[in-house]
């Protein structure tokens, strides 16, 4: 079977194309720029951007299932084409589809997936262990972590994780019409996440903690707008209970138990002077 991954560069396409051809698959992977990509290549690069219709032509031929994300574009906004996408998709004749959600929402790419007959799969990851990213250069440098929020708990997953799943439901049955929420072993708060990186890395990671004010005014020197600060005081203040709650999705659909930041980080530690 021929799998298409769309997003082929992005924290979940890019494993889950080298775990995909792992197993033996073929895999077509969608990328906007092929020549950057740097996938295997054993993979069927292929140039294309999933939010517009006119470059996909041929991109679902031969394929008989799809790993769609509902995003697209530098702002992450919900693709404006989902049922198009999905048109291409049952002409093709795709069985399966495994759509990576940005949010809760119900989207058109969504409601399309439902109406195409493929057997569709939705997956609802938490927040992204490599979000911590963004520390690398401060811990590299200094060694210290500057972040506000010191009680804030996340259910944080390994990026893998979430491939690992759409994998299994890819080339694995009885996943139809299933919402799966996926999330880490273990709620963390910054100083936790903190202390496990210098852990891994055999050195003093010293937590600086930031005031609200502080990390607004950080935000908004990065070039927040007043929306996104909103929505970033929320997710501290007021988090989701979803957001801090651990799951056991990873261990029931894929039968292993989630990867550990201490993991992420073992992977990763290079990037943080390591």
């Amino acid at each position: 079977m021929t799998i298409l991954v769309t997003g082929a560069t992005g924290n979940v396409g890019r494993p889950l194309v080298e775990q995909l051809l792992a197993e033996g698959h073929s895999v077509r992977a969608l990328t906007r720029d092929p020549a950057q990509a740097g996938l295997p290549a054993a993979a069927e690069t292929v140039a294309s951007d999933i939010a517009d219709t006119s470059t996909l032509g041929e991109v679902f031929t031969g394929i008989t299932a799809a790993h769609l994300i509902s995003f697209g574009g530098d702002d992450y906004a919900p693709l404006p084409n989902g049922p198009e996408i999905m048109e291409l998709a049952k002409k093709a004749g795709v069985r399966k589809v495994t759509v990576l959600k940005g949010d809760m929402d119900h989207t058109e790419l969504d409601q399309a997936v439902e109406a195409s007959g493929a057997e569709g799969t939705y997956l609802l990851p938490s927040e992204f262990m490599s979000n911590i990213l963004e520390w690398a250069d401060t811990i590299r440098e200094e060694g210290v972590v500057r972040e506000g929020f010191a009680s804030a708990k996340s259910a944080m997953i390994h990026d893998s994780d979430v491939a690992s799943v759409a994998a299994a439901v890819l080339t694995g049955d009885g996943h139809a019409g299933e919402e799966y929420r996926m999330t880490g072993p273990e709620a963390l708060t910054p100083p936790d996440k903190v202390r496990i990186i210098g852990e891994v890395l055999g050195r003093e990671v010293r937590y600086i903690e930031l005031s609200q004010d502080e990390m607004v005014a950080q935000w908004r020197e990065e070039g927040f707008g007043d929306s996104d600060i909103e929505f970033f005081l929320m997710m501290r203040t007021n988090p989701p209970e979803a957001g801090y709650t651990v799951l056991p999705t990873i261990q029931e659909v894929t039968g292993r138990p989630a990867r550990t930041l201490t993991d992420w980080v073992r992977e990763n530690a290079a990037r943080f002077g390591g």
